[in-house]
C-alpha cells in the first residue's frame, strides 16, 4: 500500500512539473529600438495629452533601467573638476533619503555642460561652497514603480531633451510656442508677447478643440499680480498666462481651466483634441513630492485608459529640466539655446509598443511638431519645424492595445531555459524513478494476494459499547 502511495505521488509530482510553468525571473532588458518612420495620423491619434513635471534628469530615474542609454559603469564625477584634487562622487541609490531639490539655473547648468565635458554635476555645487555629491543620486523601480511599469508596458524615449539650459521658464516657453520668451522691459515684452504666437493660437485658428488644465488653478494668478513682495510660481507654470490675449479675451481665457475639469470631460465624452496639464503641489522637483506626483500621474493615466477616448489618445510626460541632477548624454547643439539637459520621457498610447526604448532625438518641440503634422498646422519657429515628431515612436500600422491599467505593478517574465538538453535529461530521470517504483509496488500487490490467517473472534467486552459503559462506572 505505501508503495503504491509513493508512485502516486511521484507521478503526481512529475505531471505538476510538467504541467508548470517555468521559473519567473527579474524582467529581460527590452530591446532597444530607433525611432520608426511612420507616424501616426489624424485616423489613430484623435487625443494628446502633454504633461511636464518638474526637475529630473534622465539619469536621476531611469539611469539603471534595462535596455536604455544608461550610467556607464565606473561614472564617477570629480568634486573639483580643475587641479590635483582628484576625489570623485559615483551615482548612488537615493531609496526613501530626503534630500533637498538642488535648484539649477543657468549658471549650475552650464558649468554641468562644462563646454561639452560634462563633468561638472558635483564641482558646479562644490564651487558654491554646496555638497555637490547630491547631483550623483538616483532613483530606480523600488522608488518609481509608476513610471518604470509605464516604461515596461509603453515606450520609454531616452534621448528626450530639455529644450534649453536656461531653466525652468524659458523650457516651458518651448513647452508651448517652441522658442525662448520675449525679454527686456516692460513694454517691449508686452509688445513681443502680442506678436508671440503658441501653439494653442493655431489650434483655436483652426477650430481644433483645446485645453490648458492647471491644478489648483487661480484666475488672479497672473503675470500683472506677480511682483517680488507677491510672487506666484502659477505664471511660470502656465505661461498662457503672461500673454495679454489670454487672459482678455474670453475665447481663449475660457480654455484654461482647474485639473478637475480633464475628469468631468473624460467621463462626458468632451477631452479636447490637444490638452496641455501642469500640477502644483505633486511636481516632483522635491523628493517628498516624488510619490504624489506618481499618484498624479496614476490618476491622469488610469481615467485615460478607462475613458472612451483611450483607443485614439497619446499622453506624453516629461520634465522642464534636469533640475541639476546628473545625466551622462551629452546634449546636441541645434542652435545657440540648445538642446539642454537630457530628461525623462514616456508616451502611453494604444499604439505604442509594450517595453519600447525609443532612441530618436527629441525635445519638447518634438511635440509640437507632432501636433502640427496631426492636425494640419503651420510650424511656430524653425525650432519646431526642424524637430523630429514624436509620433516616429508610435506604431500607426498596430491595432491599437488594451489599456493595461495595472501599470504600477512589476512585470514577471518566464526565465529562459539555458539548456533544453538538461531538462530533458532530469524528466528522463524522474520518469525512470516513477516506472522503478511502480513496479515495486505491482510486486508487492502480489504478495499481498496469499490469504491471511483467521481473525480471533472477538471479545464482547471490548466492544465500544461497553468499554463506554465501564467507563461511566
Amino acid at each position: 500500500m505505501r508503495a503504491r502511495l509513493l508512485a502516486a505521488a511521484m507521478v503526481a509530482l512529475l505531471g505538476s512539473w510538467l504541467a508548470a510553468p517555468a521559473a519567473t525571473a527579474a524582467p529581460t532588458a527590452p530591446a532597444a529600438s530607433a525611432a520608426s518612420t511612420g507616424s501616426a495620423g489624424p485616423a489613430k491619434i484623435k487625443h494628446f495629452v502633454y504633461m511636464i513635471q518638474g526637475d529630473r534628469s534622465f539619469d536621476n530615474y531611469f539611469g539603471t533601467y534595462p535596455g536604455a542609454d544608461r550610467i556607464p559603469a565606473g561614472t564617477c564625477q570629480r568634486r573639483i573638476v580643475t587641479g590635483s584634487d582628484k576625489e570623485c562622487v559615483r551615482p548612488f541609490p537615493l531609496h526613501g533619503k530626503a534630500v533637498p531639490a538642488l535648484g539649477a539655473g543657468t549658471v549650475e547648468l552650464d558649468n554641468q555642460y562644462d563646454e561639452g565635458r560634462m563633468d561638472g554635476f558635483v564641482a558646479a555645487y562644490q564651487n558654491q561652497g554646496r555638497d555637490g555629491g547630491t547631483a550623483m543620486g538616483y532613483y530606480d523601480q523600488a522608488d518609481l514603480a509608476t513610471y518604470w511599469g509605464l516604461a515596461n508596458r509603453y515606450v520609454l524615449l531616452d534621448h528626450f531633451f530639455s529644450s534649453t539650459r536656461s531653466g525652468e521658464r524659458v523650457n516651458r516657453s518651448y513647452w508651448v510656442s517652441g522658442a525662448a520668451p520675449p525679454v527686456g522691459s516692460a513694454q517691449a515684452v508686452a509688445a513681443d508677447y502680442a506678436r508671440h504666437l503658441t501653439i494653442f493660437d493655431r489650434l483655436q485658428a483652426s477650430g481644433t478643440s483645446w485645453k490648458f488644465y492647471v491644478q489648483g488653478y487661480d484666475p488672479t494668478q497672473t503675470y500683472r499680480t506677480a511682483s517680488r513682495t507677491s510672487p506666484t510660481t502659477q505664471p511660470v507654470r502656465v505661461p498662457l498666462l503672461n500673454y495679454p490675449r489670454f487672459l482678455d479675451n474670453p475665447a481663449l481665457s475660457s480654455h484654461i481651466a482647474d485639473l478637475s475639469q480633464y475628469y468631468r470631460d473624460l467621463d462626458s465624452g468632451q477631452l479636447p483634441a490637444v490638452s496641455y496639464i501642469t500640477s502644483n503641489g505633486p511636481s516632483e522637483r522635491s523628493a517628498r513630492s516624488i510619490r504624489s506626483g506618481q499618484q498624479l500621474v496614476t490618476n491622469l493615466v488610469g481615467s485615460l485608459m478607462l475613458s472612451d477616448a483611450w483607443g485614439s489618445s497619446a499622453f506624453l510626460l516629461t520634465y522642464d529640466g534636469s533640475g541639476g541632477w546628473y545625466d551622462h548624454v551629452r546634449p546636441p547643439q541645434v542652435d545657440s539655446q540648445g538642446y539642454g539637459m537630457r530628461v525623462p520621457a514616456l508616451l502611453v498610447s494604444p499604439y505604442a509598443a509594450a517595453g519600447k526604448v525609443d532612441s530618436g532625438v527629441f525635445d519638447y518641440t518634438s511635440a509640437l511638431a507632432f501636433i502640427e503634422q496631426n492636425w494640419k498646422l503651420a510650424p511656430l519657429s524653425t525650432r519646431d519645424a526642424a524637430a523630429t515628431s514624436i509620433g516616429t515612436a508610435l506604431e500607426p500600422r498596430a491595432g491599437p492595445r488594451p489599456a493595461d491599467v495595472q501599470f504600477g505593478r512589476p512585470l514577471v517574465t518566464k526565465a529562459k531555459l539555458t539548456s533544453a538538453s538538461v531538462v530533458y535529461w532530469c524528466y528522463g530521470l524522474v520518469l525512470c524513478l516513477v516506472l522503478g517504483l511502480v513496479a515495486f509496488a505491482a510486486v508487492g500487490t502480489s504478495g499481498s494476494t496469499r490469504k491471511a490467517p483467521p481473525s480471533p473472534p472477538a471479545d464482547p467486552s471490548r466492544s465500544p459499547r461497553s468499554v463506554a459503559v465501564r467507563a461511566r462506572i
